[in-house]
C-alpha cells in the first residue's frame, strides 16, 4: 500500500508541474482544438510507458550509470524540443482557426508530437527510473511494477486530458485568440528554452 500511495503521488507531482509535456499539450489543444490535446496527451502517455518498458529491463539503470549515454540522452531530446520551439515560433499566426474544432492538426500529428516530446525527454526517463529503483523493493512482483507503471502513465493522460478540456471551453479559448500570435511565440521560446538548458546541462559527473 505505501509503495502504491508513493506512486501516486510521484505521478500526480511530476504530472502537474510546468515543462515541455505541458507546453505542448496547452498549445496543441489552443490552437488545435480539443481532440488534438487530447491525442497529444495520449501520444505522452505512450512515451511514459516505453520509458516503464526500458526501466523494468534494466536500460534505464544502465544509462543512469554511463555519463556518455545519459549525455546523448539528453542531447537528442534538447534538440528535438529546440526544433519543435523553432517550428512552433515560425508557425504562430494570428489568424483564426476555420471552426471551433480547428483541423490544421491531425490527431496522428498531435500524437506524434506528444510521444516524441516525452520519449526524448530525459527527466521522463529519471521519473519512470526512480520509481522503479527507489520505491519498489526486489520482492515487489513484476505484474505489480507493470501496474506501477499503467497508474504512472494513465494519471499523466488523465491529468492533461482536464489541462486540454479546461482549454478548451470556449470563454478560455477565445481569451486565447485574441492574443494568439504572442502565445504561440511564447509557447516556441518556452520549449527551445527547455532545449538549451537541458543541453547546457551535459557535463554533469551524474544525471
Amino acid at each position: 500500500m505505501i509503495e502504491l500511495l508513493t506512486v501516486i503521488s510521484l505521478t500526480v507531482v511530476v504530472a502537474i508541474v510546468p515543462g515541455p509535456d505541458f507546453a505542448v499539450v496547452l498549445r496543441n489543444a489552443l490552437v488545435g482544438g480539443r481532440m488534438a490535446g487530447i491525442m497529444t496527451a495520449l501520444g505522452i502517455a505512450l512515451a511514459l510507458g516505453v520509458h516503464v518498458s526500458y526501466a523494468l529491463a534494466g536500460i534505464g539503470l544502465i544509462v543512469s550509470q554511463s555519463i556518455f549515454l545519459f549525455n546523448a540522452l539528453k542531447l537528442i531530446g534538447a534538440a528535438y524540443l529546440i526544433f519543435l520551439g523553432v517550428t512552433m515560433f515560425r508557425s504562430a499566426s494570428s489568424e483564426p482557426p476555420k471552426s471551433s474544432e480547428n483541423t490544421t492538426m491531425s490527431p496522428l500529428k498531435a500524437l506524434r508530437w506528444g510521444f516524441f516530446t516525452n520519449v526524448t525527454n530525459p527527466k521522463a526517463t529519471m521519473f519512470a527510473m526512480s520509481v522503479f529503483l527507489q520505491v519498489t523493493s526486489p520482492t515487489t512482483p513484476l505484474w505489480t511494477k507493470i501496474g506501477y507503471g499503467g497508474i504512472m502513465a494513465s494519471g499523466v493522460f488523465l491529468w492533461f486530458v482536464l489541462v486540454t478540456l479546461f482549454f478548451t471551453l470556449p470563454s478560455v479559448r477565445q481569451a486565447f485568440m485574441r492574443a494568439k500570435l504572442w502565445m504561440e511565440r511564447s509557447f516556441g521560446v518556452l520549449l527551445t528554452l527547455f532545449g538549451i538548458g537541458i543541453a547546457i546541462t551535459t557535463n554533469s559527473s551524474r544525471p
